[in-house]
Protein backbone atom coordinates (compact mmCIF):
# COMPACT_ATOMS: atom_id res chain seq x y z
CA UNK A 1 0.00 0.00 0.00
CA UNK A 2 1.10 3.92 -1.14
CA UNK A 3 1.65 6.07 1.25
CA UNK A 4 -1.74 7.37 1.09
CA UNK A 5 -4.96 5.61 0.20
CA UNK A 6 -7.69 7.67 -1.44
CA UNK A 7 -11.11 7.18 0.80
CA UNK A 8 -14.33 9.22 0.60
CA UNK A 9 -16.53 10.57 3.24
CA UNK A 10 -18.59 7.07 2.90
CA UNK A 11 -15.56 5.09 3.17
CA UNK A 12 -14.51 7.14 6.23
CA UNK A 13 -18.00 6.56 8.01
CA UNK A 14 -17.34 2.74 7.24
CA UNK A 15 -14.67 2.79 8.38
CA UNK A 16 -15.60 4.41 11.89
CA UNK A 17 -18.38 1.42 12.63
CA UNK A 18 -16.07 -1.24 11.61
CA UNK A 19 -13.36 0.46 14.13
CA UNK A 20 -15.87 0.21 16.83
CA UNK A 21 -17.42 -3.12 16.46
CA UNK A 22 -15.95 -5.12 13.49
CA UNK A 23 -18.04 -8.05 14.35
CA UNK A 24 -21.37 -5.97 13.02
CA UNK A 25 -23.07 -6.75 10.12
CA UNK A 26 -23.06 -5.07 6.39
CA UNK A 27 -26.76 -4.82 6.79
CA UNK A 28 -26.03 -2.98 10.41
CA UNK A 29 -23.43 -1.00 9.27
CA UNK A 30 -25.57 0.22 6.05
CA UNK A 31 -27.95 0.74 8.66
CA UNK A 32 -25.87 3.31 10.84
CA UNK A 33 -24.48 4.93 7.83
CA UNK A 34 -28.14 5.34 5.80
CA UNK A 35 -26.94 3.62 2.60
CA UNK A 36 -27.67 0.00 0.84
CA UNK A 37 -26.03 -3.09 2.48
CA UNK A 38 -24.74 -3.90 -1.29
CA UNK A 39 -23.06 -0.71 -1.64
CA UNK A 40 -21.33 -0.92 1.83
CA UNK A 41 -20.14 -4.68 0.98
CA UNK A 42 -18.53 -3.90 -2.28
CA UNK A 43 -16.93 -0.66 -0.42
CA UNK A 44 -15.71 -2.52 2.26
CA UNK A 45 -14.24 -5.46 -0.44
CA UNK A 46 -12.42 -2.23 -2.40
CA UNK A 47 -10.78 -1.45 0.72
CA UNK A 48 -9.48 -4.70 1.51
CA UNK A 49 -8.33 -5.04 -2.18
CA UNK A 50 -6.19 -1.59 -1.71
CA UNK A 51 -5.08 -2.43 1.57
CA UNK A 52 -6.90 0.17 3.21
CA UNK A 53 -8.58 -2.17 5.64
CA UNK A 54 -5.35 -4.93 7.01
CA UNK A 55 -7.10 -7.30 8.94
CA UNK A 56 -9.96 -8.00 11.21
CA UNK A 57 -8.69 -8.62 15.51
CA UNK A 58 -9.88 -9.81 18.39
CA UNK A 59 -8.85 -7.30 21.45
CA UNK A 60 -8.07 -10.03 24.21
CA UNK A 61 -7.70 -8.78 28.25
CA UNK A 62 -3.65 -9.68 28.82
CA UNK A 63 -5.31 -10.20 32.66
CA UNK A 64 -7.31 -13.11 31.24
CA UNK A 65 -3.81 -14.84 30.98
CA UNK A 66 -1.79 -13.25 33.83
CA UNK A 67 -0.20 -10.85 31.25
CA UNK A 68 -0.50 -7.76 33.78
CA UNK A 69 2.67 -6.66 33.00
CA UNK A 70 3.50 -4.79 30.07
CA UNK A 71 7.25 -2.85 29.40
CA UNK A 72 9.17 -0.89 26.71
CA UNK A 73 12.48 -1.85 26.21
CA UNK A 74 15.09 0.37 24.14
CA UNK A 75 17.00 -2.15 21.94
CA UNK A 76 20.52 -1.34 20.16
CA UNK A 77 22.19 -3.36 17.97
CA UNK A 78 24.90 -4.15 16.29
CA UNK A 79 23.15 -4.21 12.54
CA UNK A 80 24.42 -2.63 9.12
CA UNK A 81 22.24 0.06 8.33
CA UNK A 82 19.23 -0.81 6.78
CA UNK A 83 19.98 -4.51 7.90
CA UNK A 84 16.27 -5.65 9.71
CA UNK A 85 17.66 -8.98 10.64
CA UNK A 86 17.17 -7.78 14.81
CA UNK A 87 13.92 -6.78 13.99
CA UNK A 88 13.22 -9.49 12.50
CA UNK A 89 14.35 -12.28 15.35
CA UNK A 90 13.04 -9.57 18.03
CA UNK A 91 9.41 -10.28 16.05
CA UNK A 92 9.18 -13.79 16.45
CA UNK A 93 9.53 -13.53 20.19
CA UNK A 94 5.76 -14.37 21.32
CA UNK A 95 5.44 -11.68 24.45
CA UNK A 96 6.17 -8.86 22.38
CA UNK A 97 3.88 -7.11 20.73
CA UNK A 98 4.88 -4.23 18.89
CA UNK A 99 8.71 -3.63 17.04
CA UNK A 100 9.46 -0.98 15.96
CA UNK A 101 12.95 0.65 14.33
CA UNK A 102 13.73 3.93 15.44
CA UNK A 103 15.52 6.80 15.19
CA UNK A 104 18.34 8.18 17.58
CA UNK A 105 20.84 6.82 20.32
CA UNK A 106 18.57 3.27 20.54
CA UNK A 107 17.85 1.05 16.96
CA UNK A 108 14.49 -0.22 18.26
CA UNK A 109 11.69 -0.17 20.25
CA UNK A 110 9.46 -2.97 21.71
CA UNK A 111 6.41 -3.11 23.70
CA UNK A 112 6.05 -6.64 25.59
CA UNK A 113 3.95 -8.24 27.96
CA UNK A 114 5.35 -10.50 30.98
CA UNK A 115 3.21 -12.06 33.59
CA UNK A 116 5.89 -11.32 36.07
CA UNK A 117 9.19 -9.22 36.85
CA UNK A 118 10.69 -12.73 37.43
CA UNK A 119 8.95 -13.61 33.44
CA UNK A 120 10.05 -10.23 32.00
CA UNK A 121 13.75 -10.80 33.07
CA UNK A 122 13.40 -14.39 31.54
CA UNK A 123 12.87 -12.89 28.13
CA UNK A 124 15.70 -10.19 28.77
CA UNK A 125 18.24 -13.31 29.25
CA UNK A 126 17.22 -16.02 27.34
CA UNK A 127 14.96 -14.75 24.25
CA UNK A 128 17.25 -11.23 23.78
CA UNK A 129 20.29 -12.49 25.11
CA UNK A 130 20.08 -15.41 21.96
CA UNK A 131 20.14 -12.51 19.49
CA UNK A 132 24.16 -12.08 18.56
CA UNK A 133 23.15 -8.89 17.40
CA UNK A 134 21.80 -7.50 19.83
CA UNK A 135 24.50 -5.51 22.17
CA UNK A 136 22.20 -3.73 24.78
CA UNK A 137 18.51 -3.00 26.40
CA UNK A 138 17.33 -0.56 28.45
CA UNK A 139 13.94 -0.87 30.20
CA UNK A 140 10.88 0.86 31.38
CA UNK A 141 8.21 -1.06 33.33
CA UNK A 142 4.18 0.35 32.92
CA UNK A 143 2.64 1.33 36.40
CA UNK A 144 -0.35 2.27 35.08
CA UNK A 145 -2.03 2.37 31.56
CA UNK A 146 -4.39 5.21 31.14
CA UNK A 147 -5.06 5.12 27.12
CA UNK A 148 -4.39 2.25 24.95
CA UNK A 149 -5.87 3.02 21.78
CA UNK A 150 -6.08 0.41 18.80
CA UNK A 151 -8.19 2.32 16.16
CA UNK A 152 -6.77 5.43 14.25
CA UNK A 153 -7.91 8.62 14.44
CA UNK A 154 -9.58 9.30 11.21
CA UNK A 155 -10.54 12.80 9.66
CA UNK A 156 -13.54 13.75 10.37
CA UNK A 157 -15.76 13.09 7.08
CA UNK A 158 -17.33 16.57 6.85
CA UNK A 159 -13.70 17.97 7.14
CA UNK A 160 -12.31 16.11 3.82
Amino acid sequence: MGSTCKVDDVDLRILEVLQENARLSTAEIARRIDLAASAVHERIRKMEARGVIQGYGVCVDPRAFSLELTAFLFIKSNDRLGDMNTAEELAKIPQVLEVHHIAGEDCFLLKVKAASNRDLGRLLREKLGAIPTVTSSRTTIVLETVKEAFALPLPDPEST
